[in-house]
This record gives structure tokens, sequence and C-alpha cells, in this order.
């Protein structure tokens, strides 16, 4: 059964990757890890919408190499969006998290519920995967797996609306009808940077009978059946 990990390499813990990577790729990566998976794990408090203090998450030693501009430079630079910064309400003190990818519980995320009947209620939206798990998806679903949601994005990479939801490297992309599945109980919301989170049914799945279509993107586009 698909999920969100499947496709994907080990890296390790931290997210750290091939030597041969720059260093944003690394902090990127660990960022990734410690905002979206880790923290407990790594001893760093995480707020209930999911932020962690900036000057507590640099003083652990994985992040001891970098500085707050390095910081700062990842975050600003990221393709997808993937981190926001914000000063703490009260004291000011920088903050961090991940806007979405969680496999932690994040209670309060400021994800915005999609209405059946709103102006930014999509038709489709697609989830990216691997052509070698087709056969699993087509018939029992995608998985949310061990995240809190499936993700979903608006289109296909490249598209200008795009900017994160799908990996580029996926060679599959399976369109869900959004307000078939609204109409049957399943919920949907949008993240800050762009993507369709949906935590599925009850058992974290998004069933068959919601697929509208599916692609093999490479080596040509090529229409798949469904049954």
């Amino acid at each position: 059964m698909d999920g969100q990990h499947q496709g994907r390499g080990k890296r390790g813990r931290g997210g750290r990757g091939n030597r041969g990577e720059s260093r944003d790729v690394r902090l990127s990566k660990s960022m990734s890890y410690a905002l979206r998976h880790g923290a407990g794990k790594m001893g760093l408090h995480m707020s209930s919408d999911g932020f962690i203090f900036v000057d507590e998450l640099l003083a652990h030693p994985q992040f001891s190499s970098f500085s707050l501009e390095d910081l700062e430079r990842v975050v600003a630079t990221n393709d997808k969006q993937r981190f926001k910064l914000h000063p703490h309400s009260e004291n000011g003190r920088l903050q961090i998290r991940a806007n979405q990818g969680h496999s932690v519980q994040v209670e309060d995320l400021e994800l915005r519920a999609v209405a059946l009947d709103a102006p930014d209620c999509p038709q489709e939206a697609v989830h990216g995967s691997y052509v070698k798990h087709w056969a699993s998806i087509r018939s029992q679903g995608l998985s949310r797996m061990n995240r809190t949601h499936i993700h979903l994005a608006p289109g296909l990479p490249g598209d200008s609306q795009v900017i994160s939801g799908m990996r580029q490297n996926c060679d599959l992309a399976v369109y869900i009808n959004v307000p078939k599945a609204l109409s049957d109980g399943i919920e949907f919301y949008w993240s800050e940077n762009g993507v369709l989170l949906t935590p599925g049914d009850k058992e974290g799945l998004l069933l068959p009978r919601y697929f509208s279509r599916a692609q093999r993107l490479k080596p040509s586009p090529c229409e798949l059946e469904l049954q």
C-alpha cells in the first residue's frame, strides 16, 4: 500500500544523506526530520502549533555546525516553502516549524479546511507515487502510513500553481475526485505552502473509489486502467 515514504532511500536519522550534498541540503534535511518527526526523540520542545525555538534547535548537537544565518537562508530559499519562521507573540524569540509532512501530531497547525462549495475547492488533486506501487494502490487505495495526512498537489510538478505536495522524481500520478470525497465526509485542508492534505477515512485511507484517473508519467505520459 502506498504511503508518503515509499520510494525513498534510507537517509538515516536527521536526514543525513549523501556526503556530496551541500551544507544547505544537509541542513534542510535535518530540519525536516526535527520539525516533522524527531523533536521528542531529540529532546526538543515543540509547541501545540508545531513551533520549536530556533535558539534551542541550533543548540542541539546535530545543528552545532550551523548558524542562524544558515537556517534563515535555507528557509528563504526552499523552493517548496517547507518551513515557517515566526517570532513568539509574547517573548519575541524566533521560532520555526514545518508547514506540513508531520508524523507527530500537531494540534494547531493553522490548516485551512476545504469546503465543498468554496472557491478554493479543487475538482481534482494529485498524489505522486511510483508505478511499482500501482497494483497495491489500485486495489487498496492511498494510505497516510505513519504521517498525519496524505499529501496531494493541485497539479503536476512544473505547473505554475504547484509549490509542493509531490516529488519531482515520481513516475505515477493518482488523481483524486476531491468533491466526491468531501461529499462522503473525507476532510481536506490547505497547508500554508499550498499542499492539499487529508487524513483519509477512519483507517487513514483514501479509497480507490475516489480516484478519477491515473497516469504513468515516465518515460512518457500514459493513462493507466483504474480497474
